[in-house]
């Protein structure tokens, strides 16, 4: 992390404030769609699928068509719900079916699931949308077909890419110009992608599941060893799946169930921490930092060991978040650090680059929509389907493809996180919604891999304990233990040398490097004006808030 950039970290204060309804992601131009769709009389699931579409178009480093992921909804009149729009292992898929070839779940075309974005954002329109659905798309449209002018972070991220792309004919051509990459406020032009926007605006969802889109794909998988064809697009479905809620000091935290694993970490982590005066031991002091620590590590050993797709295993999620779970986790904690492989998960006797992007939108009405979705890694699998514009995911990392062993993000992932047909891999993201005294509170979600469990949890810590401003929260330095490796990573400049020195002295181990984690979008709803303020990450320089 530069020097200039922790003193934005630190500079960056105040929220951006809004009366009536706000938008913020990790595109300025996409959140401008999205209060754009608000100021036509749109409510936040309208401005939701606005922005889903346009971050396809303008941060394709994760936003997607060829992607999937989790929206957590809740409407002013305290309807709540969770759209699991993961994406799913084609029907052809086989357990050991990377077995000698671990790269060919990052790269490539065996490397993606069936994509979950175009029908998650169809039937998130479906149930609460206003304005037609055209609307809500065409955007999108315009942004593909016309272009827009190429941020610094997509100018170097498109750079840093062209190794990946290099096999992939349609990637290079959608994302470098006659073999030299595109620079720094240079117009990107997506006429492919602009197509299948139409497609998707003028027939819905099956604009891409059928039609030219699925044909297009289903020919390219064919001809290059995926697995993915017209039957797997076709029969692809959406889970509309009830959230989980808990409770930390007064405050109700509405979040995202398996087969994210993201709800019931943060979850357990909030209640086990309840016990502790965070605000008295101080943000970032080594007494805070302590018990954070060890509450991560207690909740990634039970990720690891009992999470996946609970529509095919059996996921003990009531035993997870029972109060002798959390309060046996809590007593374990002591002064000193709890070497990781002493550490075990409920009811086991052994141990077993990322790319994402969330946003969060509020209305006038009080409605709230926060949605993460990803690609995985920056660019997905590398494959754009040629013909479509569609950048392909590499989600199939995301299951347990080598047993025993760590996948892209270091985590080591049970068997029950095997691969199988039609079966949604275990996530990390983890969209959420806070309400304090039954009311709108907060809104706010994470990329980052496992990191985005941690980044949330320490947000709402950030504003609950610490009284931060939204601002401040999602801005504050972060930290991230996943129980194995059992070493704490810290963003670099944010742990002072005496903070550090006293954690080594209770038997913490950390990182040798820092790295910059997650891209916390955030809304706040002020208790006393109503206003809407938004915490605007700046880890991600293309990042903005819109709103009226």
């Amino acid at each position: 992390m530069s020097a200039l950039l922790v003193c934005a970290l630190v500079a960056q204060i105040h929220p951006v404030r809004f009366q009536h309804g706000a938008v913020v992601s990790d595109s300025k131009i996409a959140s401008e769609v999205g209060a754009s769709i608000l100021r036509k009389g749109g409510n936040a699931v309208d401005a939701a699928v606005g922005v889903g579409f346009a971050l396809a178009v303008t941060f394709p480093q994760a936003g997607n068509l060829g992607g999937g992921g989790f929206m957590v909804v809740r409407m002013a009149d305290g309807r709540t719900v969770a759209i699991d729009y993961r994406e799913v292992a084609p029907r052809r898929a086989t357990k050991d079916m990377y077995a000698g070839k671990p790269q060919a779940s990052l790269t490539g075309y065996l490397a993606s699931g069936v994509p979950g974005t175009p029908l998650g954002m169809w039937e998130a329109h479906r149930r609460y949308g206003k304005l037609p659905w055209k609307d809500v798309v065409e955007p999108s449209v315009r942004l593909a077909r016309d272009g827009f002018e190429i941020p610094y972070d997509l100018a170097n991220d498109m750079r840093a890419a062209q190794a990946l792309f290099r096999n992939f004919p349609a990637s290079r051509q959608q994302f470098s110009k006659s073999g030299t990459t595109y620079k720094f406020g240079e117009r990107l032009r997506q006429t492919d992608l602009a197509k299948s926007l139409a497609r998707i605006r003028d027939l819905g969802a099956k604009g891409f599941y059928e039609g030219e889109t699925a044909r297009l794909i289903d020919q390219a998988m064919a001809r290059n060893g995926g697995l993915i064809d017209a039957q797997d697009l076709k029969d692809y479905r959406v889970k509309v799946r009830t959230p989980l809620i808990g409770e930390y000091r007064g405050h109700t935290v509405v979040t995202m169930p398996p087969p994210s694993s993201g709800g019931i970490a943060l979850i357990q982590m909030l209640r086990m921490l309840e016990s502790w005066d965070l605000a008295k031991l101080g943000a970032n002091s080594s007494e805070s930092l302590h018990v954070m620590v060890e509450a991560m590590k207690r909740a990634f050993a039970d990720r690891a060991t009992h999470l996946a797709d609970p529509d095919f295993v059996s996921v003990p999620v009531d035993r997870l978040l029972s109060a002798g779970h959390i309060d046996s986790m809590r007593r374990s904690i002591g002064d000193r650090a709890t070497p990781s492989s002493e550490i075990k998960a409920l009811g086991s006797t052994s141990g077993t680059g990322m790319h994402t992007t969330h946003y969060s939108v509020v209305d006038k009405d009080g409605n709230a929509v926060a949605n993460t979705y990803t690609l995985n890694t920056g660019f997905g699998s590398g494959v754009v389907v040629p013909g479509t514009g569609v950048l392909m995911n590499n989600e199939m990392d995301d299951f347990a493809t080598q047993p025993g062993k760590p996948n892209v993000f270091g985590l080591i992932q049970s068997d029950k996180n095997s691969v199988g047909p039609g079966k949604r891999p275990l996530s990390s993201m983890t969209p959420t919604i806070v309400l304090r005294d039954g009311k709108l509170f907060m809104v706010l979600g994470s990329p980052g891999g496992p990191t985005i469990i941690n980044t949330v949890l320490q947000s709402i810590l950030n504003v609950v304990d610490h009284k931060m401003t939204v601002q401040q929260a999602v801005a504050a330095p972060r930290f991230h233990h996943q129980w194995t490796p059992d070493r704490i990573d810290w963003e670099s400049f944010g742990l002072p040398r005496d903070v550090r020195i006293a954690m080594e002295a209770r038997g913490h181990k950390f990182a040798s490097t820092g790295r910059l984690m997650g891209s916390c979008h955030a809304i706040m709803v002020d208790p006393k004006s109503n206003e809407r303020l938004a915490g605007i990450d700046p880890r991600v320089p293309s990042s903005g808030a819109a709103g009226l």
